[in-house]
Formats: structure tokens, C-alpha cells, sequence
């Protein structure tokens, strides 16, 4: 489904639980990262994959009646653009990633206990969208509990 039919509460983030996806890709191509960014609480989980192939990233059929959810899919190019910001959030994560994770850099290389350290970075690093608290101590705040 298209971006433009998931609910509208989904913009208000004040529902827990509607996540925003992307991947970041190395140089040349060599090496993915799937990030996912919890919409209300910033809480952000970092996967290394072992290519970018349809096989690891087109598996939301499945994933989603596992889950019991809706995937909505952003149009290509328009991920902070008018009319819909459709996933300004992770975008603005991605950028974050970068800080850690240089665009020149080959994925590849990165080995799994750094892409853990950086989720661990970015979980525990204030956001001026929480109320400068990190996403964990947004959620420890609120009383949401987070597993994963």
C-alpha cells in the first residue's frame, strides 16, 4: 500500500508502536544497513544485511501478516518532500548513522558489534524531538517498555 492510506494518527506520533524504515548503503554499493526509528519514542534498531538483494528486503508480505501490521511504502525520491513528509524522521536518523558511518564508507567492513555500538548510541543521545532526553529515557519517562 501506498504511504498516502496509512491512518492519519500515524502523523499526530502520539500512538506507539508505527515505525519508519530505510536502508543505508555503502560505497559502491557494497553493504546495506535496514534502520528502523520508532516514530514516538525516536527508539531506533540498526541491522546489517548481507546485501541488498530483493530476498533480505522484500520480505514485508510476510512480515506483515506475521506481525499482524500494515507496511506502507513512501514513494521513491519523496522521503521529506511535499505533500507528504513521508519519512522525514528516519531520514533525519540516517543522517545521524552517517555521523558514526561515513557516506565513503564500505559497509562491508563494518563489522556487527559497531553497528550495535552506534544503535547504542543513537538509543542513549538526547533528541530535541523528546524533550532533549535520549529515546530510552524518553520511554523509562513515559513507562514504555522497550524490548528487543
Amino acid at each position: 500500500m501506498g504511504i498516502e492510506e496509512r491512518p492519519a494518527i500515524v502523523e499526530t506520533n502520539t500512538q506507539l508502536g508505527h515505525w519508519e524504515g530505510d536502508t543505508v548503503i555503502g560505497a559502491d554499493h557494497d553493504g546495506v544497513l535496514l534502520t528502523l526509528v520508532e516514530r514516538v519514542t525516536k527508539y531506533t534498531l540498526i541491522v546489517k544485511l548481507p546485501s541488498k538483494q530483493a530476498v533480505f528486503l522484500a520480505t514485508h508480505l510476510r512480515m506483515s501478516r506475521k506481525l499482524k501490521v500494515s507496511i506502507y511504502f513512501a514513494r521513491p525520491y519523496h522521503s521529506c518532500g511535499p505533500p507528504l513528509r513521508e519519512r522525514a524522521l528516519n531520514e533525519n536518523t540516517n543522517g545521524l548513522i552517517r555521523e558514526y558511518i561515513p557516506k565513503g564508507c564500505r559497509i562491508s567492513s563494518v563489522r556487527p558489534k559497531d553497528v550495535h555500538w552506534v544503535e547504542h548510541q543513537l538509543n542513549h543521545r538526547p533528541r530535541k524531538t523528546v524533550g532533549f532526553l535520549s529515546p530510552i529515557q524518553f520511554a523509562l519517562k513515559h513507562g514504555i517498555a522497550l524490548q528487543t
